[in-house]
């Protein structure tokens, strides 16, 4: 939400030039709108900070654009603008929803005195939203720097202020619950709970009471009720994860639950009304299994209003040095640890089948093996790669293979290339023909560049 823009309609001319210039000249910016129409196509709840509005208005009135606004953002404040003989229609109008009442005509000191409060007010509530979310801990760091991650989450920050039922796809470790967490916390229901279960993880025999609850004595060993996860979740997200794995008879009760807002409880003949925003995910192809009579094809539209792709990691290698980082700091028993560029080269030439959840679980093993300055790759699990493009390497820049050890406090590019010459002769047994052909160099340059820096043909 911006921070100083402000939604301002009034259809009366001298009323709403008044209003505007002197809210711009107290540093805020305004969009002014004739009308309640208007001011419908111009409002953003990114954008504004504040609608104010006339409440008597020629076609749409204020109260009907209130309403309409706080249906598109419930918590956007709105300040109502009423004649003084109008007290019980200001009262009316916060009863409604309102934030504050501004009398008309109004003077610009109890404007811009109002005007404060109620963006103050909206700030401090926001900062209590955000603590709350924080304190649930649901949310979690999303790590990447990928256009193909970008697309994504591009797609999730637009539908999560919906109440739409999801579909997230992707392989398995690709951050599936990262984006559903994303989701609620971007939504609506924020403070209110974020239910996930694994439907893979779970005996299909207590699949049904686990997701819609059970009644005491519903079946052996039911000593008590149960609300289940659809009632858990109310008012919040419930998250079902590997949701191909439901079977095949509980399919129709979900989408009962979905279409009709009402859960079948176990043992129990009254239906509950639940109000759950679901989000599903599943590592398969949902299309084949609807094709192969596996998973039902009226659920399967029913959960897929809106589909979320997760790219697989091979498909956002750049977001490997972010991430690897991230994991090692995570996870090393002291802070500070090194991550060379060498290192990032062997992460990267990986095929990380099992994608993000692989490469945390190679930083976390490669943070706790550590036992210098340096993360090695020497540590990965057995069956990875050492190394990348055939030159073997610990990881440490110390330990490059074919390069002399470089000083802690730096080294200059000409000191540099002195000791390479240095070392490739010595390699060669001091032959400058071999040595050129080595260092990819006509013998004249070599021949040069020894004199240059002083450097004798070792065996003279």
């Amino acid at each position: 939400m911006a921070q100083n823009c402000i939604l301002f309609v009034e259809d009366d001319p001298s009323g709403r030039e008044m209003g505007t210039f002197n809210l711009e000249r107290a540093g805020y910016e305004v969009d002014a709108a004739v009308s309640g129409e208007q001011a419908l196509s111009l409002f953003d709840r990114d954008r504004h900070a504040l609608v104010i509005t006339d409440v008597r208005m020629p076609g749409m009135s204020g109260m009907d654009l209130m309403s309409r606004i706080k249906t598109l953002a419930p918590d956007m404040p709105v300040l109502v603008i009423t004649a003084y003989a109008d007290v019980d229609l200001a009262v009316t109008a916060m009863k409604a929803g309102a934030i504050d009442f501004i009398g008309k005509p109004f003077n610009r000191d109890h404007l811009l005195l109002t005007v404060k409060k109620a963006i103050e007010s909206t700030r401090l509530r926001k900062e209590v939203h955000d603590l709350r979310i924080r304190a649930s801990g649901v949310e979690r760091p999303m790590i990447y720097q990928s256009k193909s991650m970008q697309r994504t989450v591009d797609i999730v920050d637009r539908v999560a202020r919906s109440d739409a039922t999801i579909l997230i796809t992707g392989e398995s470790g690709t951050g599936k619950e990262l984006i559903a967490r994303r989701i609620h916390v971007l939504s609506d229901r924020a403070e209110k709970p974020f239910i996930a279960l694994n439907l893979a993880a779970m005996p299909a025999e207590l699949l049904e009471s686990e997701l819609f609850g059970h009644e005491k004595g519903a079946f052996t060993g039911a000593s008590k009720s149960r609300p289940g996860r659809f009632r858990q979740a109310s008012r919040g997200t419930l998250f079902l994860d590997e949701v191909a794995e439901l079977p095949y008879g509980l399919q129709g009760k979900l989408l009962r639950v979905l279409q009709e807002r009402v859960v079948d409880v176990v043992g129990s003949d009254i239906p509950v009304e639940v109000d759950v925003r679901v989000v599903a995910a599943t590592n398969r192809d949902l299309q084949s299994e609807v094709a192969e009579g596996k998973f039902r094809e009226d659920l399967f539209y029913r959960i897929n209003v809106v589909e979320v792709q997760v790219p697989p990691l091979r498909d956002r290698m750049e977001d490997i040095d972010l991430l690897a980082r991230y994991f090692i700091d995570q996870y090393a028993p002291r802070k500070g640890l090194g991550v060379s560029d060498k290192l990032m080269d062997v992460l990267r030439a990986q095929p990380w089948p099992g994608n993000v959840r692989e490469l945390e679980n190679a930083c976390q093993r490669l943070a706790i093996l550590a036992t210098g300055d340096w993360v090695s790759s020497d540590d990965l699990p057995r069956g990875y790669a050492r190394h990348s493009g055939g030159v073997p390497g610990s990881g440490n820049p110390n330990e490059t293979a074919d390069w002399p050890p470089l000083p802690e406090d730096g080294l200059s590019l000409i000191d540099l290339e002195r000791r390479v010459i240095e070392r490739v002769l010595s390699l060669k047994g001091g032959n400058v023909s071999q040595a050129a052909l080595y260092l990819k160099i006509p013998r004249h340059v070599l021949a040069y560049r020894m004199e240059k820096y002083g450097i004798r043909r070792q065996g003279r």
